[in-house]
């Protein structure tokens, strides 16, 4: 299953959790919840407290994979430059090691059956 589709899933399970907890705890508890004077509806609450919680939850985790595909990046870039120092060192021993190769190993010979 691709990240994306994951993701998605994972949110809207969020916010189906969510709301039927919530509806469910607000009924339970009898809670009222109000802005300035004026009573907001359960499902208002609700909706707007889990829209808030999968956008933390988003920012957070777009913090996270940068944070760690830059360092991830940084250790790559740092074995590849390793690599290519060590190749560029080592290229003649390199190519004098596949030249014996090429001249000594065996040739196999084919007979057709």
């Amino acid at each position: 299953m691709s990240f994306c589709k994951s993701l998605m899933l994972a949110m809207i399970a969020t916010l189906f959790l969510t709301y039927v907890f919530g509806v469910s705890l607000i009924e339970m508890l009898d809670v009222d919840v109000y802005v300035g004077n004026e009573l907001i509806e359960p499902l208002k609450a609700i909706s707007v407290s889990a829209l808030v919680v999968v956008l933390l939850v988003v920012v957070a985790l777009a913090i996270v994979l940068s944070v760690f595909g830059s360092i991830i990046f940084a250790i790559m870039l740092i074995f590849g430059s390793v690599a290519m120092v060590m190749l560029g060192f080592f290229w003649p021993v390199f190519l004098i090691a596949g030249v014996i190769w090429l001249v000594t190993k065996e040739k196999k010979s084919y007979h057709p059956g």
